[in-house]
């Protein structure tokens, strides 16, 4: 065998599991690893980001939409610094991404220009596992251990290797070479379900309630059927978090949507009625919305124990995988469906879908941002992808942007930082080169990020079977922020400036449509849709359009049901005084 380099067995490991491509930002002392990989013939790919923060957002974006484990790579000093917001963004949504940073340490006496605590840098966000390389016997085995770590924990890790040690030669294995490890890729499998007792616990709750509703997280992915059985079962509705907005049909009827600040009153009202709560792989921070304490009887199913009861108190903790547990909870809850309450949850829907619509038709100036969104969900492709970035755009995909089975949409959820859209996006585009993706992002997360990305789509898009991918910027020139109560600043200094976004794209040999007027909202999206290229829709939408949050828990229904108990008490005490005169 011809002599390899360590930074070549880099790229041996990453082809050995599974890993398409690399996301990266070039530079010095990770220079090995990324002519390693431009020599490796695209198996894998090393895709360079014009950022390292967008590379880090790149390769979480890859593990969310397609399952597998992203990668990036940067060099020591603040190319490094710059990973960390991409990899908080894994950490928090429970995604797993390997990075690979390189290091120099051949300056005088020991240091190196740009260098940085890199253990202690990447302590925090990559606390399941931060390692150096040490030599080139043991570099297998300690990428092997980093890729297994990030599957096992669904989080990010890290990897440091020198920029010495990447090229050096790697030795003849086959002699023995003491404390080699024999490392073999993939991740082994493991059935998690919970113990039959609580099982039975959990079925005798539910069984029990009279006014259940199920809320569900990003882990309810894949048990969709078992989720809307076990609802139909026990006459519930269903809200779910921003992340498990994609996990179901938004179109049942007894859907109310998503819960929270930027969800809808419908979910609300069914927070607020509910008498028993079965939460299912989510760990939502939006507790303002969650029922009273007191309120109800809970369960909660979450692949990591360490979840259970963080957000909510719980009565029946169940650990294990969702689709498997509901698959057992199904064999043991009745059928006892509670016609009335699945009654008013759909009452409740119906009358949020019929105000959602209103909102989106109200006049604004120029553009209702609320009839973008809403247009797209007519046109929106069945086998396409979403991505969503931080900001009002957030608000309005919760709200407006109905998704059909199918359609896989991506958020950086608990985070929430700004400028993942694009990012997102790309990886998914990149990932699925026939398959269509939308990015919803605002002008602020353009101006960020975006502008400089789209350079990355003009030069990677000629290659795409479907060409489509479509980035949508509303664009309100208003840098106010957004949350409950906020409104669009006046003073002409605090707007942001205006830049053209879709004349930008034309300038990169993409195609842009610039929308001014709400009648030609529907043809724009027509034309992107239609475009043999991607393109930019910006959409110049009015910033006073109100966010208008929900009120948290609805206090209406849980005295509707207040007064039906206090109502069904004094009918129990009065046939009770009736029995007993008939006995006397």
């Amino acid at each position: 065998m011809a002599d390899r380099s360590v930074a070549d067995l880099v790229v041996e490991r990453l082809r050995a599991w599974r890993v398409p491509r690399a996301f990266g930002y070039p530079g010095d002392a990770i220079a090995p690893v990324v002519e390693a990989l431009d020599r490796s013939g695209g198996d894998p790919a090393f895709i360079p980001a014009r950022h390292e923060e967008t590379a880090s957002f790149m390769a979480t974006g890859h593990a969310k939409f397609t399952g597998g484990i992203g990668v990036c790579l940067a060099t020591q000093g603040p190319s490094a610094v710059q990973l960390l917001n991409g990899l908080y963004d894994a950490k928090l949504d429970s995604k797993p991404v390997v990075a690979i940073v390189g290091e120099d340490i051949s300056g005088p006496l020991g240091g190196a220009h740009q260098e940085i605590g890199l253990s202690r840098l990447f302590g925090d966000v990559c606390n399941q596992f931060v390692r150096y390389g040490r030599s080139p016997e043991h570099v297998s085995a300690l990428l092997d251990q980093a890729f297994r770590t990030a599957a096992a924990t669904r989080s990010p890790v890290c990897v440091v290797l020198p920029r010495h040690l990447q090229e050096a030669l790697v030795p003849d294995l086959q002699t023995n070479v003491t404390g080699v490890m024999s490392a073999t890729p993939g991740e082994p499998l493991a059935r998690v379900l919970p113990y039959d007792v609580d099982l039975d616990a959990a079925a005798q709750l539910l069984g029990g309630g009279q006014r259940t509703a199920i809320l569900v997280g990003q882990g309810g992915r894949g048990a969709a059927d078992e989720i809307i059985e076990l609802a139909d079962r026990l006459g519930a509705g269903v809200a779910t978090s921003l992340l498990g907005k994609p996990v179901l049909d938004e179109r049942l009827p007894f859907h109310t949507g998503v819960l929270g600040e930027v969800g809808t009153p419908a979910a609300a009202e069914l927070m607020g009625g509910c008498d028993t709560l079965l939460m299912v792989g989510t760990n939502d921070p939006w507790t303002d919305y969650f029922p009273m304490p007191g309120q109800t009887r809970t369960v909660q199913i979450d692949i990591d124990g360490r979840r259970i009861g963080t957000r909510y108190a719980v009565d029946v903790p169940l650990v294990g995988d969702a689709a498997e547990t509901l698959r057992a909870l199904l064999a043991r809850v009745p059928q006892r469906p509670s016609r009335e309450w699945r009654g008013t949850v759909e009452t409740s829907v119906d009358r949020w879908r019929q105000k959602a619509a209103e909102r989106a038709a109200t006049p604004a100036e120029p553009v209702n941002p609320q009839l973008v969104l809403q247009e797209l969900s007519t046109r929106l492709p069945r086998d396409g992808a979403v991505a969503v970035d931080v900001g009002s755009v957030i608000y309005w995909y919760a709200r407006h942007l109905v998704l059909p089975p199918g359609v896989n949409a991506q958020l950086c959820g608990t985070l929430g930082s700004m400028g993942c859209a694009l990012p997102y996006a790309i990886a998914a585009k990149l990932a699925a080169p026939d398959q269509p993706v939308i990015a919803l992002l605002g002008d602020g997360a353009m101006q960020r990020n975006g502008l400089a990305e789209l350079v990355t789509i003009s030069h990677h898009w000629p290659e795409w079977r479907d060409p489509r991918l479509v980035v949508l910027v509303l664009n309100n020139r208003d840098q106010s922020g957004t949350g409950a109560g906020r409104q669009p600043s006046t003073d002409p200094s605090r707007r942001r400036i205006d830049v053209p976004y879709a004349g930008w794209a034309r300038l990169l040999g993409l195609h842009g449509v610039r929308v001014d007027r709400p009648e030609l909202v529907g043809a724009a999206w027509d034309e992107a849709l239609a475009a043999d290229r991607p393109c930019v829709v910006e959409a110049v939408v009015d910033p006073a359009v109100s966010l208008a949050p929900p009120e948290p828990a609805f206090a209406d229904l849980r005295s509707v049901y207040a007064a039906g108990d206090a109502a069904r008490g004094i009918r129990e005490q009065v046939e009770r005084a009736v029995t007993v005169q008939d006995v006397v």
